[in-house]
């Protein structure tokens, strides 16, 4: 089981919210009388964070999504030690290093290359450190030729993509990040994009605060949506991307999405019955699933009989399937009156960790009947850890090794 490097523990956080103040004489002479005074306590705080608690592995891709004003921010600052939580524990192992504002420290009458070791010494690195990496943060920043103009010379997008190719020569166990991709133009993104890629692949610990739906589904492995200072979904980021747009339907969209989703995750059951699926179960391990159906005959004989089944993701779409008629080595299966019999299928387990719906169909007489079709029998809840894809197929992987002069 993989390390918790990010503990936090119903962290609540509330800020004071500066008053009204007296402008006139009139107004101070007002006020002292006891008029224009707040309500109450309330008017005076504003709870940004109310009980977050959560988990994060060593190295997870971590996504924080929710929308503006609902704390996220203020949850990777406590996360940083920029600020202090009202009540709550956080704990982290490792070197924790927050690219939250960039740019912090620059100063504009400085040249671009003291700015480099300016910044360098707030990230904790020696002049001897940035000597070694200077030129790799200029090649990075695509600014060689500015680098001994002054920063109030430099546009946004330079002083940002400056910024950035410091903060990343830290050696860090765990990056925070917040709005990062959006650094730079197109290019620079792009530039950006391979550097996250190179984290995700060397397993860093990396939690991402954005609103971009792309980067989730493509970086994260598990994400959390907070509205309103609380945590409303926790799970794995396809499905967080999806929470995180329900928060911006109204009521009426939320309770026709909802009624529509009760109606599809309902079974649905046809055929004649003269054979039923009377049970059902479904074991999964890291390595196969194992379905297994219990059929029971009416008071009549069949023969060919083909029992098939359906794995689907939470969109409907069909992902695994199989028939013991169509298999490789087919499986044939009859029935007396009244005889009960047990079907068994083994199949690698090559699903993401995720949850499926399975449904079945039951028919005899090499499909001319149709005794039992049912739909949405049951949902799979397959926990496999470490599993980016939809599908993991069951490739076989040949590695070879070719000396130098071997062309």
């Amino acid at each position: 089981m993989s390390e918790v490097v990010i503990s936090l523990k119903n962290i609540k956080k509330k800020f004071k919210l500066e008053q009204h103040k007296s402008s006139s004489v009139k107004e101070t002479v007002i006020s002292g009388f006891g008029f224009n005074k707040p309500n109450s306590d309330r008017a005076k705080t504003h709870q940004v964070l109310n009980g977050v608690s959560l988990e994060i592995k060593k190295g997870e891709f971590f996504g924080v999504l929710g929308k503006n004003g609902s704390g996220k921010s203020t949850l990777l600052k406590i996360l940083s030690g920029i600020y202090q939580p009202t009540t709550g524990r956080v704990e982290t192992k490792g070197k924790l290093v927050p690219f939250i504002e960039l740019g912090v420290g620059f100063k504009q009458n400085l040249s671009g290359r003291d700015n480099v070791y300016l910044n360098g010494a707030l990230l904790g690195f020696s002049r001897v450190e940035i000597d070694k990496k200077y030129n790799e943060i200029v090649k990075f920043a695509e600014l060689e030729k500015f680098m001994d103009q002054k920063l109030k010379n430099y546009s946004s997008g330079m002083k940002v993509r400056l910024a950035f190719s410091v903060a990343i020569q830290a050696e860090a166990d765990i990056l925070v990040l917040d709005e990062i991709l959006a650094v730079g133009d197109a290019a620079f993104q792009k530039k950006c994009n391979e550097y996250f890629k190179t984290l995700k692949d060397n397993k860093k610990t990396v939690i991402l605060v954005t609103h971009s739906m792309k980067a989730v589904k493509e970086f994260c492995n598990r994400a959390v949506v907070i509205d309103e200072g609380k945590i409303i979904f926790e799970g794995e980021a396809d499905q967080a991307a999806d929470e995180y747009l329900n928060i911006f339907e109204d009521d009426e969209q939320k309770k026709e999405k909802e009624e529509k989703k009760e109606e599809e995750a309902e079974p649905e059951r046809t055929g004649d019955k003269a054979i039923t699926i009377h049970r059902i179960d479904v074991k999964s391990t890291n390595d196969e699933i194992r379905i297994l159906a219990e059929l029971k005959a009416s008071n009549k004989s069949f023969s060919n009989i083909g029992l098939g089944f359906r794995i689907e993701d939470v969109n409907g779409r069909i992902l695994i399937g199989a028939n013991n008629m169509n298999i490789s080595k087919p499986v044939s299966v009859n029935m007396k009156p009244n005889e009960r019999k047990t079907i068994e299928f083994i199949l690698p387990n090559i699903l993401a960790n995720n949850t499926y719906t399975i449904s079945c169909t039951l028919t005899s007489g090499n499909g001319t009947f149709t005794h039992d079709h049912w739909r949405n029998i049951m949902s799979i809840e397959n926990k496999r850890e470490n599993v980016w894809y939809p599908l993991v197929a069951p490739a076989k992987v040949i590695v070879k090794t070719s000396l130098a002069n071997d062309d």
